[in-house]
């Protein structure tokens, strides 16, 4: 959302950047998105101290989440689940629908510009951000917020290295294909014929 916002105020109102993006307000977003993910996550976990588990300890993931920690409980997760749908969706939805809301006012005012090229800047600046977006928010809302009949250990384990392994991995990559220099050694890269072939 912080980067959202700030592509906003950069593309819709440059004058009042300096203004507008203070260190101040910038804290001010880090300290919220820390405070909802805290909060978030000490819900599930209180909540996971009144389930028992019977059964094998053996989590089916590669780490432990919830999903997976929820199917393994004997007690009714009726309450965990509900949670899940609801608590769960604050640092979710919310920030998601910042992010909506900066890149729809966005769009409106680049689709204003006159100049094919200054429309070329403002969506090569955003574009990077808003493929970061659609795949981490994509496949978290499918992991969290998908009925739970639909729900396989093999989707789960695929979904969650999605979000918590690919994305971030692919991160430095995407933002960086703004700079020239990175497309042009990129360029060259893929041009290049293979030594064995020489």
């Amino acid at each position: 959302t912080a980067m959202a916002y700030d592509r906003y105020v950069a593309i819709c109102r440059p004058l009042h950047y300096a203004r507008s993006v203070i260190p101040q307000l910038c804290g001010l977003l880090v300290a919220a998105s820390w405070t909802a993910a805290f909060g978030n996550a000490l819900t599930h976990t209180v909540l996971l101290t009144r389930l028992s588990f019977c059964t094998h300890n053996r989590v089916p993931h590669f780490f432990c989440d919830l999903s997976p920690l929820l199917k393994l409980a004997c007690s009714d997760t009726f309450l965990n689940n509900a949670v899940v749908y609801t608590v769960g969706a604050l640092p979710t939805v919310t920030p998601f629908v910042g992010i909506l809301v900066s890149y729809t006012r966005i769009f409106a005012t680049v689709l204003r510009i006159p100049s094919t090229r200054g429309k070329q800047k403002a969506f090569s600046t955003c574009g990077s951000h808003l493929s970061v977006v659609s795949l981490f928010y994509g496949t978290l809302i499918g992991v969290y917020f998908s009925p739970a009949s639909s729900h396989t250990a093999q989707k789960d384990t695929a979904a969650a290295v999605m979000y918590t392994v690919v994305t971030p991995m692919l991160n430095p990559f995407i933002y960086s294909l703004r700079n020239r220099d990175m497309k042009g050694a990129l360029g060259a890269l893929i041009n290049r014929k293979p030594v064995f072939i020489r």
